[in-house]
């Protein structure tokens, strides 16, 4: 068995779970989640948790088994508590302010760099360098964070760029002379 696919999900209070043929709906006090999932892995609703089973014991399915379970656990994390990522912006002169559903940066390009937020994604700025990415679908989340993080990648010599909190950026040695 799958360590990850075996494990129900609880069903915390005020989420309610249903099922659309293959389709998984979550509804939650944030918002509401639906994923189509594997028509060979069988999602049911059981008392207050969800239960996720494989038919056979093929590599197919072993695989998709333990990311069902993930999946619609990170669904059921989305609509109670959220996704965050945090950005941090290194620079002289580097900055970032939000305008309605516009992130605004200035990153050192001779104009500034424009972002539309996609739906569902907000983006809190606290003290111009640092950048707050909250959202319910944690895929989204993460993709508009690498989305913004690409338009400065940090670079190795004096770490100017954008980078996420969390991370650590290898150091060079500078020309020596």
């Amino acid at each position: 068995m799958s360590r990850i696919g075996k494990l129900p999900v609880a069903i915390p209070a005020g989420v309610k779970v249903s099922l659309d043929g293959n389709e998984v709906k979550v509804q939650g006090p944030k918002g509401n989640l639906s994923q189509v999932m594997p028509e060979r892995i069988t999602v049911a609703v059981e008392a207050e948790q969800v239960v996720v089973t494989r038919p056979t014991e093929e590599k197919d399915d072993r695989a998709l088994h333990g990311l069902v379970r993930s999946l619609i656990n990170n669904m059921v994390i989305g609509v109670t508590q959220g996704f965050t990522r945090e950005l941090e912006i290194n620079g002289v002169g580097y900055r970032a302010e939000i305008s309605g559903k516009k992130l605004t940066m200035a990153l050192g390009y001779s104009h500034p760099v424009v972002y539309e937020l996609p739906e569902g994604i907000e983006v809190e700025v606290e003290k111009q360098t640092k950048l707050v990415v909250r959202g319910i679908d944690k895929q989204l989340v993460g993709s508009a964070a690498a989305k913004i993080r690409s338009f400065r990648k940090p670079e190795p010599y004096k770490g100017k760029g954008i980078k996420y909190a969390d991370e650590h950026i290898v150091r060079k040695a500078g020309k020596t002379g």
